[in-house]
């Protein structure tokens, strides 16, 4: 349905569509390579759904899996683990047309795919992640309409909400079912912070902090919903759903960008709030605020909150849109993503120093990648991509990055020899 939205005038900011995008499918070997440079253990990559059942039903396409068996045989040659996550927001559009994550028999749906999926790979693939992101896919392409499908349904499209997550548990149980041994999840999570102290804005803090946070942590990890949202998903939950949704998760993995500072909003608003400003803050090329300390704030407040409920963390994506400057020798300095990955570095392992278990970080992203509704303007990329001529180019953040690895590396070494 990405391509669907894309093709739309005004819909993608510099006009372009993801046909291409960073030609991944072709130059896979090519970026196995750098990430085996890079000294990456583990890469976290995106199964196309529409690729390997362009339907969302029906005819499987043997070359989109054949593609998928490829990169993992590459990847597992270069030394490097896999994680699989099965939907990066890209439904198939037939889908979609018969109501998409509105409709319950998209869970049957994706329930099939996963286990196809999981029968294909599943004998090499040890970590998997069911969605990325199901707040993005849901509520902002349900709920206010920003992202394909471009609905706007506001509170009603909680139902879209809960089948993401109905179908989040029915492929957790499908990919065990399959040999998988680690399965988690890859939720957007970001702090909330009232734009005052005035009782509207902190309650109107409180009722997105449950509506994007809470509705996702609560039934993976407890098996409810927030209270202030339990009346908005009658209609929809059927007994045993929130047995299904809480499966056991050998990890949670977090996509962190930023903190949200909320605002409530006029009585003759369509919304009941309203982003502002994080004031006195670097921010990136795409406006959000550099605050890594939210980071530290958010692992440790969760791991507080959820105690035994909550698995080990994994940071499934954390980057910034930096472009950086071209030198005259060709280097593209970009000491301004080093200094990010730093601080946000340092965010995790303050966490981790008060007791917060993290195991994993994941750089978003290696290649400069088809930014959803951004096109090719953001550039999160450790390596420049020419979208034209499809070069790569590392910048000094990937020579950087390497660096980091091996002396972590070196020192796991050493203390565990």
């Amino acid at each position: 349905m990405w391509d669907t939205w894309a093709a739309e005038p005004g819909r993608i900011m510099d006009g372009s569509t993801p046909a291409q995008a960073c030609d991944h499918v072709r130059r896979y070997a090519e970026d196995v390579a750098l990430l085996r440079e890079l000294g990456a253990p583990s890469y976290r990559f995106s199964v196309s759904w529409s690729r390997v059942r362009p339907t969302g039903r029906g005819a499987v396409s043997a070359a989109g899996l054949d593609f998928y068996d490829r990169l993992v045989d590459e990847l597992l040659a270069a030394g490097i683990a896999p994680l699989t996550t099965l939907l990066h927001a890209d439904l198939p559009q037939g889908l979609e047309d018969d109501g998409g994550w509105l409709n319950r028999d998209t869970v049957e749906r994706f329930a099939e795919y996963a286990a196809l999926v999981g029968a294909r790979l599943g004998d090499r693939v040890a970590g998997w992640v069911p969605i990325s992101e199901p707040a993005v896919m849901t509520l902002r392409g349900y709920g206010w309409g920003d992202h394909p499908p471009g609905r706007r349904l506001m509170f009603d499209s909680v139902g879209a909400v809960h089948h993401a997550l109905l179908a989040h548990g029915r492929a957790a149980i499908a990919l065990r079912a399959a040999g998988a041994t680690s399965v988690g999840c890859a939720n957007n999570h970001a702090p909330m912070w009232p734009a005052s102290d005035d009782p509207a804005d902190v309650g109107a803090t409180k009722l997105f902090d449950a509506l994007w946070n809470g509705a996702f942590l609560e039934p993976m990890l407890l098996g409810r919903y927030p209270r202030d949202l339990e009346a908005l998903v009658e209609d929809v939950a059927e007994p045993g759903d929130l047995a299904t949704i809480r499966q056991p998760l050998d990890f949670y993995g977090i996509n962190y960008y930023s903190p949200l500072r909320v605002a409530a909003t006029g009585p003759d608003d369509e919304s009941l709030f309203r982003f502002v400003e994080v004031l006195g803050r670097p921010r990136t090329d795409n406006g959000w605020a550099i605050v890594p300390e939210a980071l530290q704030e958010w692992l440790i407040m969760t791991r507080a909150r959820y105690r035994a409920a909550l698995p080990p963390f994994v940071i499934t994506e954390a980057g910034a849109a930096l472009a950086g400057t071209e030198l005259a020798d060709g280097t593209i300095d970009d000491s301004e993503r080093i200094a990010y990955l730093t601080t946000h570095l340092e965010a995790v392992a303050n966490a981790m120093a008060v007791g917060v278990d993290v195991r994993g970080f994941h750089v978003w992203s290696l290649l400069d990648c088809w930014e959803w509704n951004d096109g090719f303007l953001p550039r999160y990329g450790l390596v420049h991509v020419d979208h034209t001529s499809q070069d790569r180019r590392p910048k000094r953040s990937f020579g950087w990055y390497a660096d980091l690895v091996a002396a972590h590396r070196e020192r796991h070494r050493t203390t565990s020899g």
